[in-house]
């Protein structure tokens, strides 16, 4: 049996829940926040899937409902718990922001080595000096809508949840402080004299260690890979929404899209709590 989570932006119609049902010969629970309905259906999942994302103004998610408990959530930081890229906002401070973002927006892609990438972009930050990342924090990164909604409620469900990012500590850290990650890991700048190296210890976080990550926490817990579940938008979080029970890509680049199991193209990450039914 699969359950499909529909979700609107602002008001899920009687009728849409209708349409639904009738493509997948489903039956609906009832609405949640005017917004969310869950379809419970058995069939061709493919089909089932082509049916509902074609229905304007939704996003769905599609899972085994058997395995909607997850245990395990593994998250991107960049465009995904938060609405900025920190390296391209750092290199705003530094009059860079057009030459940085658009190595960023390819390496996101899956375009170019994305620790090649990091080093490169890095390497135009030498000699900023630390304080601007504090300034950055504040003045720039802000909490992707419906974050420590997801966050907090799946850690009071009884989930761990971990940040894996390929940014920097500098932001990850306080991040997952103010959303509610159980922990956080990420990249080490290199700081001398108040000043950024341009540096990058090693070795680099990048979609191998998302992976690992993500698959080494459920051998700790002794948890099936079901148990998981895996969000970003780029090309470095295809391993680990490949390798989770659920992959979700989040506002995601194309290649993400394609890997991922499911697309939040509209909403923000409430579309993920209600699919969890949390």
């Amino acid at each position: 049996m699969f359950i499909a989570t529909l979700v609107a932006g602002e008001r899920l119609s009687a009728g849409e829940i209708s349409m639904a049902c009738d493509a997948v010969r489903g039956t609906a629970s009832a609405l949640i926040d005017d917004v969310a309905c869950d379809i419970r259906f058995s069939g061709d999942l493919a089909a089932s899937r082509s049916a509902l994302e074609a229905m304007a103004g939704l996003d769905v998610i599609i899972q085994t409902e058997s395995h909607r408990a997850r245990r395990l959530l593994v998250a991107d930081m960049d465009s995904t718990m938060i609405t900025v890229e920190c390296i391209d906002e750092l290199a705003d401070y530094a009059g860079l922001k057009a030459e940085v973002s658009a190595v960023t927006e390819r390496a996101m892609r899956g375009e170019i080595d994305f620790g090649g990438a990091l080093r490169d972009r890095m390497a135009l930050l030498a000699g900023m000096p630390e304080a601007t990342i504090a300034a950055c924090l504040h003045e720039r990164v802000k909490l992707m809508g419906g974050a420590k909604d997801l966050v907090q409620s799946f850690r009071a469900a009884g989930g761990t949840a971990l940040l894996v990012s390929g940014g920097f500590t500098h932001f990850t850290g306080p991040v997952a402080a103010e959303i509610g990650f159980d922990r956080a890991v990420a990249n080490r700048l290199i700081v001398k004299n108040g000043e950024l190296t341009g540096e990058v210890e090693t070795p680099i976080v990048d979609a191998q260690t998302k992976e690992t990550t993500l698959l080494d926490t459920l051998t700790a817990m002794n948890l099936p890979r079901s148990a998981s579940i895996a969000i970003g938008d780029g090309a470095n979080d295809i391993p680990m929404i490949e390798a989770a029970g659920l992959g979700i890509a989040y506002h995601a680049k194309p290649k993400t899209q394609a890997a991922a199991d499911a697309c939040v193209r509209l909403g923000d990450l409430r579309v993920v709590r209600y699919a969890l039914g949390l």
